[in-house]
């Protein structure tokens, strides 16, 4: 796979999940009218990806829970798969399992690589966890590598207000 694919692909995962921050300006809000997206019909063909959508369901509509459950199956249907395992760390992020989710990137960056969007969940990553400095020096790595990126900027502006004390 190119790795101009695999990129995009994980970007499109990162805009899923809303990995910006907690209830920031920065968040990508797909969908505009508050209606929460269906879950897919079954695949015969490709049973493997129904936990995957169903855990990228659960986490858009905020029950992380429910994600972490669909993620875990999703990653037991296909190891391999880097988007699920980014999915199964973020939301064991957002369940505030961090040791679980330092396994779960360390999957991720050995499928994946140092992509601008695995570089900023990450920083996210290290940010929930209290860790700014490494939070800091991911973000400017992952804004050397597409400097127009807006989620990296806005989690790099979410940053700069956390050091600050600032409520998050």
């Amino acid at each position: 796979m190119s790795m101009i694919t695999k990129s995009m692909r994980t970007a499109a995962l990162v805009s899923a999940l809303l990995l910006a921050g907690c209830a920031s300006d920065f968040d990508v809000v797909p969908m505009t009218t508050g209606a929460l997206p269906e879950l897919p019909p079954p695949s015969d063909e490709r049973p493997q990806d129904e936990p995957l959508a169903r855990g990228k369901f659960h986490y858009t509509k905020g029950s992380y829970g429910l994600a972490e459950r669909a993620f875990r199956e999703a990653v037991e249907a296909n190891p391999k798969s880097a988007e699920a395992w980014l999915g199964l760390a973020a939301s064991y992020d957002r369940l505030k399992r961090f040791d679980l989710a330092d396994r779960a990137y360390k999957e991720v960056l050995n499928r994946e690589g140092r992509t601008v969007a695995v570089l900023n969940n990450l920083a996210y990553h290290h940010m929930l966890k209290g860790e700014m400095t490494k939070a800091s020096s991911l973000l400017r790595e992952a804004a050397q590598k597409d400097p127009h990126h807006l989620v990296v900027a806005g989690n790099m502006k979410l940053l700069e207000t956390w050091k600050t004390g600032e409520p998050h």
